[in-house]
């Protein structure tokens, strides 16, 4: 199990330094500092190599959101930390960030054996986020589900576009935030 961490290891600092087109089955083996035969007995190809890249960065993006959301009482203040820190993360992380939606590893026909990655945790923090505020009265939405939607829309959105027009004049981030937040989760 060490060596199947280490090369995941191994791949994360590849397409951290390089994207994932450096994750490579001699690429990873040569930056572990084993053989590339030695790789089959954990993973069968690069594509579960990369499978296991988003299961680690979608867990990751998960503990910042759940970090952040810890921190607060408030069910709007706890909603608002955990959309800062997904944006975050697309800062903190742009090669993985970016990988995580640019990558789709396998079919459900294809995918390896062993849990998936929980890629609907993080969407699923955002529902829960949007349903605490319906209860708590802050939230006039009826359907948080929809609301998450176009939140994370937005949110996926704002990182992108922040990301690839750097020069833009963007209002203060805290202030995006709060207007696609409060905005479209309907947060009085």
């Amino acid at each position: 199990m060490r060596l199947r961490q280490e090369i995941v290891d191994a791949a994360v600092r590849l397409l951290d330094a390089s994207g994932p087109e450096a994750v490579t089955l001699r690429g990873v083996a040569r930056e572990a500092g084993i053989s590339a035969p030695s790789i089959y007995d954990h993973f069968a190809d690069r594509r579960e190599i990369l499978f296991a890249l988003k299961a680690r960065f979608m867990e990751q993006l998960q503990a910042h959101i759940t970090a952040a959301r810890d921190e607060h009482e408030d069910s709007v203040d706890r909603l608002l930390a955990g959309c800062e820190a997904y944006v975050t993360f697309s800062d903190r992380w742009p090669p993985r960030y970016a990988f995580l939606f640019q990558f789709e590893p396998a079919t459900d026909a294809d995918a390896p054996q062993g849990p998936p990655p929980d890629g609907a945790r993080p969407f699923e923090a955002l529902v829960e986020g949007i349903s605490d505020c319906i209860a708590a009265g802050t939230s006039s939405s009826t359907d948080p589900r929809a609301d998450a939607t176009a939140v994370w829309s937005g949110l996926h959105g704002y990182a992108a576009l922040h990301s690839a027009i750097p020069g833009f004049p963007w209002p203060a981030r805290q202030e995006m935030l709060t207007r696609i937040v409060r905005g479209l989760a309907r947060i009085a």
